[in-house]
C-alpha cells in the first residue's frame, strides 16, 4: 500500500541503547520531503528497563497504537522472529529481521540490513580483493552481512564469534546456501596473513561498548576493514586500521541504504537515498 499525503505514517525502532540513532532523522525528513505526515519513535529497552522478553507486549502496543511498522535492532533481530506471522525470502534465508511491517492483522518480517551493506560495499569497496574475508559476529547483523558478502563474490568466509555454537551454526547454514564457497567458524582469529578483509558486525566499538573486537596485532596494512557501526562514525577499529594504512568503510552507507529500503516497505514509496545520506551526514 502506498502512503497518501493525508494519512499519518507512524513507525519506530525497537532496540537497546538507541538514543543516538540517526534513523529517525533520516525517515522523518524523507517523509516530509515526500509530503507525508511521518513520525518515527524510539522504543529503547534500556530506557524502559526491560529486555527482549518484552517484545510481545511492545509489538502489540505498536500495532494497537496505529504503527505502520517497526525497525528492529540489537539485541532483538533474531528474537523477534518467533513473534511474527510471516518472513520475506531474504529474512527467511538470513534468519534475522530488522524491519517489521504491520499489514492487516499480520506481522511481516523483512531484512534490509543485507541490502544496505551490499549497496554500501558495492559503492565503496567494489574493487577490493575478496578471496578470503573474516566476519566478526554471528548475530543478527552478522548473518545479514555474511549473506551480503557471499552474494558479492567472497570466495572464503571465516565467521568468528565468542559463542562457538553460534558461529558454527551460521557457517553451516551459509555453507549449505552458497555451495560453491568455503565457510568456516572460529572462536578467535590467530593470524591474518591470507586475509583480504575484516568486517566487524559485533556491537564492540559502539559508543556504549567501546574497544576493539579483534586483537590490534591482527589489523595489517594488506587488509581492508569495514564496520557496521556508525556511531561513533569512526570506531576504534577503523581508527586503528586507517592509522595502519588500511582501506576502511564505516557503517554509514549501510545505515542509509537499509533505512531507504525500510522507508519503501513502510510507505510503498521509493526513498531518495542520496537525500537521506545528506541528512545522515548533517546529523552525524
Amino acid at each position: 500500500m502506498i502512503a497518501s499525503e493525508n494519512a499519518p505514517v507512524l513507525v519506530g525502532l525497537i532496540g537497546s541503547g538507541i538514543q543516538a540513532s540517526l534513523t529517525p532523522a533520516m525517515h522523518e525528513q524523507e517523509g516530509r520531503a515526500q509530503g507525508l505526515d511521518y513520525s518515527y519513535g524510539l522504543i529503547d529497552l534500556d530506557v524502559l528497563g526491560v529486555g527482549i522478553e518484552a517484545l510481545p507486549e511492545l509489538l502489540q502496543q505498536a500495532e494497537r497504537g496505529g504503527f505502520r511498522g517497526l525497525n528492529i535492532t540489537y539485541p532483538c533481530k533474531q528474537a523477534v522472529i518467533q513473534h511474527l506471522d510471516e518472513l520475506d525470502a531474504e529474512a527467511t534465508l538470513i534468519g534475522a529481521v530488522n524491519t517489521v511491517v504491520f499489514r492487516g492483522n499480520r506481522r511481516i518480517g523483512h531484512n534490509t540490513d543485507w541490502f544496505g551493506f551490499a549497496q554500501s560495499f558495492r559503492h565503496e569497496f567494489g574493487d577490493v580483493p575478496r578471496e578470503h574475508v573474516v566476519l566478526l559476529g554471528a548475530g543478527g547483523a552478522g548473518a545479514a552481512v555474511a549473506h551480503a558478502l557471499l552474494k558479492s563474490g567472497v570466495r572464503q568466509l571465516t565467521v568468528v564469534d565468542t559463542l562457538p555454537e553460534r558461529a558454527t551454526s551460521l557457517a553451516a547454514e551459509l555453507g549449505a546456501r552458497f555451495a560453491d564457497t568455503r565457510v568456516d567458524a572460529l572462536l578467535r582469529v590467530e593470524e591474518t596473513s591470507d586475509i583480504d578483509g575484516i568486517v566487524n558486525a559485533t556491537p564492540v566499538g559502539m559508543a556504549k561498548l567501546p574497544g576493539l573486537p579483534i586483537g590490534a596485532n591482527l589489523v595489517v596494512p594488506s587488509s581492508w576493514v569495514a564496520d557496521v557501526i556508525y556511531f561513533p562514525r569512526e570506531t576504534e577499529l577503523l581508527q586503528l586500521a586507517r592509522a595502519r594504512g588500511c582501506r576502511t568503510m564505516s557503517g554509514a552507507g549501510m545505515a542509509v541504504h537499509q533505512a531507504a529500503e525500510a522507508f519503501h516497505l513502510f510507505t510503498g514509496r521509493i526513498a531518495d537515498a542520496e537525500r537521506m545520506h545528506r541528512v545522515f551526514e548533517s546529523a552525524i
